[in-house]
């Protein structure tokens, strides 16, 4: 190896607690303001019916076309980043969540004079918006690889699940604040305004962007991909082996997802992520519905910010604790005990007495708690699940089988009810017993000791 490349190598895989500390912060402010705008429209989705005169089914079908492009989007980010970089993902992801915000805006003039036309405009816009979601595995692949250099002994990588928790937590963060923009500037300007002040953000990460160092493991990757498409294979495969990533495998990063030791993890965790989603929808996305319908458990909210507060507050401590334990005894164990102790807790609050509020609401919590609190590790293994050169592909996969699993249940949940089901059974036959599902799944994902950290 000519020593070109031998001075390149401390270039490339550098990384200094500056900027591990930058890059945490960044993705903790890109991942909030994501996901503000990705909640926007489903908690707007109501004032959007009403001032265009949609039918329930109307709605509810605007929302499942909306989930459906967005699963679309996701799918389609995680080549992208695979090839352009992680840094360049964020970015764009971030960006571009912002722009489609702002275009929504405008969305009740255009169908005013389009019509239709001006309906399907707005589900391809907010389709695309869907880039909010999506940037959620490309900072777990970021991290994962940013981590993985900074966090090198074994002490340091069992606090690495609990330091991305804590920036994971910006999903809550975001939710919240989507509901307090909401409650300030809807009385005051309309809908219109809410999707307007989310592309303030994207000034923000133009800025930040500057400061944000590229994932070492990715830039060594494509160095090596440069040197064995110029003829330079014997360079290329020392560079390779002193930087710490593999070249087995060239296929694009789309085809490597399903082959090798990544078929594996694509196809356990992406299903285990897909049924899990089915409880998801029942019981978070339609929580209230199941929550005060006479076929549910009803009870009567006045106020729905109260659930809100409840969930987001439960999400975030279930990050923290679940991080915490995936440092411990594994990410796939954490998970797995989660969301086997979720099952039995919404078990328990479909069989409490009606009316009786203290213990339905303890139980609904404690099963927020045990499933939302295990995707913090979740992502996080799925960037340990694959190597540099399908994570991102792999992981936006699995992120986007949630929203795929978000459509089938909310098709069989409408389908049960329409037969005449309560509410009590489709939720047991469509949330809790995919949710048991997941739980017992994800444990023929390929275990990884969270001490021991992945370079390639």
């Amino acid at each position: 190896m000519d020593t070109t490349l031998v001075a390149d190598l401390p270039r490339v895989h550098k990384v200094t607690p500056k900027d591990v500390v930058i890059a945490s912060w960044i993705c903790f402010f890109a991942w909030t303001f994501a996901v503000y705008d990705f909640v926007l429209f489903g908690n707007l989705l109501p004032v959007l019916a009403h001032d265009f005169g949609w039918s329930a089914a109307t709605a509810t079908g605007a929302n499942t076309w909306v989930t459906a492009g967005t699963a679309m989007v996701a799918f389609g980010v995680g080549p992208y980043v695979d090839r352009a970089g992680r840094k360049k993902g964020i970015v764009v992801a971030v960006i571009g969540a912002a722009i489609f915000s702002l275009l929504t805006a405008p969305m009740g003039w255009v169908m005013g004079l389009t019509g239709g036309l001006g309906f399907v405009l707005l589900i391809v816009i907010r389709s695309l918006a869907g880039l909010g979601y999506a940037e959620q595995a490309i900072n777990a692949t970021y991290l994962g690889e940013i981590f993985a250099l900074h966090y090198s002994s074994p002490d340091q990588a069992r606090r690495r699940g609990f330091i991305y928790s804590l920036v994971q937590s910006g999903w809550p963060v975001g939710s919240v604040l989507a509901a307090a923009s909401i409650a300030v500037i809807l009385p005051m300007g309309g809908w219109e305004w809410c999707f307007i002040v989310a592309v303030f953000p994207a000034v923000f990460m133009v800025i930040a962007a500057r400061h944000l160092k590229e994932s070492p493991q990715f830039l060594a990757r494509r160095h090596a991909e440069e040197l064995l498409a110029a003829g330079r294979r014997p360079e290329a495969l020392a560079y390779a082996r002193a930087s710490g990533i593999s070249l087995e495998e060239t296929s694009t990063p789309a085809a490597a997802a399903f082959k090798g030791e990544s078929l594996r993890s694509t196809l356990v965790i992406g299903i285990s992520f897909m049924l899990n989603w089915f409880g998801v929808l029942a019981f978070l996305i339609l929580g209230t519905s199941l929550l005060t319908a006479e076929t549910g458990k009803a009870i009567a909210f006045d106020n729905a910010l109260t659930i809100l507060i409840i969930s987001n507050a439960t999400a975030f401590c279930g990050y923290l604790f679940f991080g915490w334990l995936g440092d411990r005894i594994g990410r796939r164990n954490a998970i797995g005990l989660g969301w086997l102790l979720c099952a039995a807790s919404f078990q328990a609050m479909l069989m409490a007495p009606n009316g009786d509020f203290n213990l339905i609401i303890a139980f609904y919590s404690a099963g927020l708690f045990f499933m939302i609190g295990p995707y913090s590790a979740l992502l996080f293994f799925s960037a340990e699940s694959f190597p540099v050169h399908t994570r991102a592909t792999g992981g936006s996969l699995i992120n986007a089988a949630g929203q795929v699993g978000s459509i089938i249940a909310g098709m069989l949940i409408t389908a049960s009810l329409t037969r005449g089901w309560n509410w009590i059974d489709a939720s047991f036959y469509w949330g809790v017993l995919p949710i048991l599902a997941s739980g017992l799944l994800i444990f023929a994902a390929r275990n990884v000791d969270p001490r021991h950290v992945r370079r390639d």
